[in-house]
């Protein structure tokens, strides 16, 4: 089965790179300087941000089905995104090197069907699994420990 993992657009983002740490502030938004790597990973480009490069850290709704699942929490992005990262039958490095991912299969109204707790290595054969399944539509990853929105996952054609 095919699959395309995708980062978030890159539009809704773009008004915040450059701001001041005050205008970011009166949004809710923290700028942070990168220290570690892993530990930063940008939603955009779905790859872990380089030490030294800045990171906005922010609340986003990744899931705004009008469902008991509707949700919205913290992510990175990096201010250096230039635009939106979709993978083809690959996983991108921010998923791949996490220890601990956990995906959530939605159907076309976005309740959840399934999910599955899998090690970033171990991806594909999870993520192919929960496509397979009747009525499923796409999926959200996550990260475990945190519980962090890491990207979208929908079967190709």
């Amino acid at each position: 089965m095919s699959f395309i993992v995708s980062g978030l657009p890159l539009e809704p983002f773009r008004p915040l790179f450059g701001l001041s740490d005050e205008a970011l502030a009166q949004q809710g938004v923290l700028r942070l300087k990168v220290d570690a790597k892993p530990g930063f990973p940008c939603r955009i480009t779905l790859e872990d941000a380089e030490p030294g490069e800045t990171v906005l850290l922010l609340n986003y709704e990744h899931q705004p089905a009008e469902t008991p699942y509707r949700s919205r929490h913290a992510i990175f992005v990096n201010e250096r995104a230039c635009e939106t990262r979709r993978a083809f039958n690959e996983i991108p490095g921010a998923l791949r090197e996490r220890a601990i991912l956990s995906l959530r299969a939605y159907d076309e109204v976005g309740m959840m069907l399934d999910a599955a707790i899998v090690p970033g290595a171990d991806l594909e054969t999870a993520i192919e699994r929960l496509l397979a399944l009747p009525g499923v539509s796409y999926l959200h990853a996550h990260n475990a420990g945190r519980g962090c929105y890491a990207a979208r996952i929908d079967s190709c054609p």
